[in-house]
């Protein structure tokens, strides 16, 4: 069963549904850690060792996040969008000629620079509707921006400036790669407060928390801590070494502001999406053509599984890509191209990150027996 959660939407008034957006409001007003140790014994010299390991190794436990923080803020970019209401028949061109016309709302959000070319990624919610979109840069630089193209089913969006000289350009992780409890980074507006930097960790990944509408949709968002308000949608989620890990797009918000935890779309899918939006104006997405549910142990018990983990292909599509290739009715899917898949959120993911013609490999569990299968996905 999905999670109901309450959370908070660039534009809307306070107490909507929202996504992390902001309303666009009124102005008011080390020192390192000493690796040297006595070498009184043995014990002492791994003692120190030890401590070496816990600030060094790969879980990357820093003194600071200075050199992150340099990396990454100046390429996230402060969007305000204003939307000016049209009539949209002629009782309503009526009315607002005698009554006057209703004043153009305005919202704030954040972006991220991805190409020098002038590209930036944001949400889908934070410009959504608007008649015009204002970027303003880290260096306070301010460029009218052009919608290239959305995509509700991610909550992802397209915006193109012309940028007049260099322009910064964030560098791109592999969020397949990323783990939970690495460190992240929270970078964004929130509240109209520009380039505000928060740090966290990774909670959890393959997060479906039932806010994006549509059968197309996928919500397979990479869980954090660190703080998120109204104003970082759009913003970027990077790792310790400043690199993006993901786009911030919802929070945990019972009461319209953060409560502990917020959502990010994953780089990997944002990468798909950005390109399809800039090559083509729309997206074009992989379909496995089958119906899907989470594997869990009632459910193996129920259907008699030999795995309690998984997506459960409960029918198959006629003419999909899944039936052609010989995926069958009852099959579990454990895997697409060896990486484990848990849920349908991560499934949704890995396909719907991949064009239609490519191949993938799905390792699925049949009668308590694993097979690896070739499968073309089609449009």
């Amino acid at each position: 069963m999905k999670q109901s959660l309450s959370l908070v939407m660039a534009g809307m008034l306070g107490g909507a549904l929202a996504l992390g957006g902001s309303q666009l409001l009124p102005n008011q007003n080390n020192a390192p850690l000493s690796n040297q140790v006595e070498q009184v014994s043995e014990r002492n010299v791994r003692t120190n060792q030890s401590n070496q390991l816990v600030t060094n190794n790969n879980l990357n436990r820093p003194n600071s996040f200075v050199d992150a923080a340099d990396a990454a803020m100046p390429s996230v970019v402060s969007i305000k969008s204003t939307t000016v209401y049209k009539p949209k028949n002629e009782r309503e061109e009526r009315y607002f000629k005698y009554f006057g016309s209703p004043r153009p709302s305005a919202s704030s959000g954040s972006g991220v620079i991805i190409s020098d070319k002038g590209y930036i990624v944001t949400n889908n919610h934070v410009i959504n509707g608007a008649t015009s979109v204002e970027v303003t840069l880290h260096d306070n630089r301010k460029f009218n921006a052009e919608v290239i193209g959305t995509d509700p089913s991610t909550d992802l969006a397209v915006l193109k400036i012309q940028p007049e000289g260099a322009i910064p350009v964030i560098g791109l992780a592999d969020s397949d790669e990323a783990k939970v409890g690495e460190w992240v980074l929270a970078v964004g507006n929130p509240y109209d407060l520009n380039s505000t930097v928060t740090a966290g960790i990774i909670s959890a990944k393959g997060r479906d928390i039932s806010i994006l509408s549509g059968k197309s949709s996928i919500e397979s968002f990479i869980q954090t801590d660190a703080a998120v308000n109204p104003g970082n949608s759009g913003g970027a989620l990077v790792n310790a070494d400043g690199e993006l890990v993901g786009i911030n797009t919802a929070i945990y918000a019972p009461s319209g502001t953060y409560a502990g935890y917020s959502f990010a779309v994953p780089i990997n899918l944002v990468k798909k999406v950005m390109q399809d939006l800039i090559d083509f104006g729309q997206v074009k997405r992989g379909f496995l053509g089958i119906m899907i549910q989470d594997v869990d142990s009632d459910v193996a018990k129920t259907l008699d599984l030999a795995v309690n983990a998984g997506v459960y292909v409960s029918e198959l599509l006629e003419g999909g890509a899944a039936k052609a290739s010989g995926i069958q009715t009852g099959d579990v899917i454990t895997e697409v191209n060896s990486r484990k898949t848990n849920s349908v959120s991560q499934l949704q993911e890995q396909i719907g990150s991949r064009n239609p013609g490519d191949d993938v490999v799905v390792t699925v569990n049949r009668s308590g027996t694993n097979q690896k299968i070739k499968v073309r996905l089609s449009e």
